[in-house]
């Protein structure tokens, strides 16, 4: 079985405007943030674009108590603004952005939810209609990744080894779908093929992604290998499916989401958008290795729940699977509980 992939281009604004009326769906983006104001304001004044077009109808950015001013940037441009602290509070301090994609969700009453970076350079609507399409104007898809190419700026290419972040390079080529096998047609399903060749080196960025996430899922979930950009942060589902779902609160979110997620819906239920080219601030060389490690824990967490890996030795060499000294409980991100499962949301 394969994932469904789609172009943006499939899904317009005033398509999903009409469809999602005749449907009777509700629809938030929500925007989780830190020391974001160089580029919040844009991105929320695009969405206002969709909201008056009829395509959303919430804007809400959760903010990390930004020093930069994020929130008031987010705020004048026409945001509904939450503090991720003053969200379920009696779980204590917020632990990332996990923590805060969690919290947020407990507060969103819409049916659909689309979750978008707050960091974004160059940002257009079609992150958002393009994430959104398959869900509203297809009923059997709960879950949406995105996947684009993530090219270096400008001022990045002098030490392209030391300007590289996780993500996807996979290029697009005439508007098409980019490439693992043969590509989509009139915004369709296309072919996924092997892990290499997606030409990330070329474009710069996607070490972590094509380096760790790609692998690791290829031979540990082998379904999930065709998902071309796991690490994404651009995600939209069915509040009904986020409900039901643990949230990673650190790095492994996007990871820890999409095997949930798998297991809750199948692959059926997963769709895959291709955004065509992603701007934002490339992470240094040296903090790919943490964020590796962490995306790899996530992984082996879940292999281990499932009973698929027998022991973990600590430190002493004695197995202490989930235990104190266990290496694969020491880097997993610590985990939300699913909503559905608290007595008070």
């Amino acid at each position: 079985m394969r994932a469904r992939t789609f172009h943006h281009s499939a899904f317009s604004a005033e398509r999903i405007a009409a469809e999602r009326a005749q449907r009777g769906l509700t629809i938030a983006v929500c925007l989780p943030a830190r020391e974001c104001a160089g580029t919040v304001g844009a991105i929320v004044t695009a969405l206002l674009r969709l909201r008056e077009s009829g395509a959303i109808d919430r804007i809400v950015v959760v903010d990390a108590a930004s020093r930069d001013g994020t929130a008031d940037v987010a705020g004048r441009a026409g945001a509904e603004v939450w503090q991720e602290a003053e969200l379920l509070p009696s779980f204590g301090a917020v632990l990332g952005k996990g923590d805060a994609m969690w919290r947020a969700c407990s507060r969103l009453d819409s049916d659909l939810v689309c979750f978008l970076d707050a960091d974004t350079e160059r940002f257009s609507e079609h992150f958002a209609t393009g994430l959104l399409g398959p869900l509203v104007c297809e009923p059997s898809v709960d879950f949406v990744k995105a996947f684009y190419r993530r090219p270096l700026g400008a001022g990045d290419g002098a030490a392209a080894g030391e300007h590289l972040a996780p993500g996807d390079g996979a290029p697009a080529r005439d508007g098409a779908p980019a490439r693992d096998g043969a590509p989509a047609r009139d915004g369709g399903p296309a072919r996924d093929g092997a892990i290499a060749g997606d030409g990330a080196t070329a474009e710069g960025g996607g070490r972590v992604n094509h380096l760790t996430a790609r692998p690791a899922l290829a031979l540990l979930y082998p379904e999930l290998a065709q998902i071309r950009q796991p690490l994404a942060g651009e995600v939209a589902a069915r509040r009904e499916l986020l409900q039901r779902l643990p949230f990673a609160t650190g790095y492994g979110v996007e990871v820890a989401m999409l095997i949930d997620a798998w297991r809750a819906v199948g692959l059926d239920g997963i769709a895959q958008v291709d955004l065509e080219e992603h701007h934002n601030r490339h992470q240094p060389l040296s903090a790919l290795a943490p964020m590796a490690l962490t995306v790899l824990a996530t992984i082996f967490e879940r292999v281990q729940r499932e009973g698929r890996l027998l022991a973990t030795r600590g430190v002493d060499g004695a197995d202490d699977a989930g235990g104190a000294d266990d290496p694969i409980a020491a880097h997993a991100p610590p985990e939300r509980p699913p909503l559905a499962s608290l007595t008070v949301a």
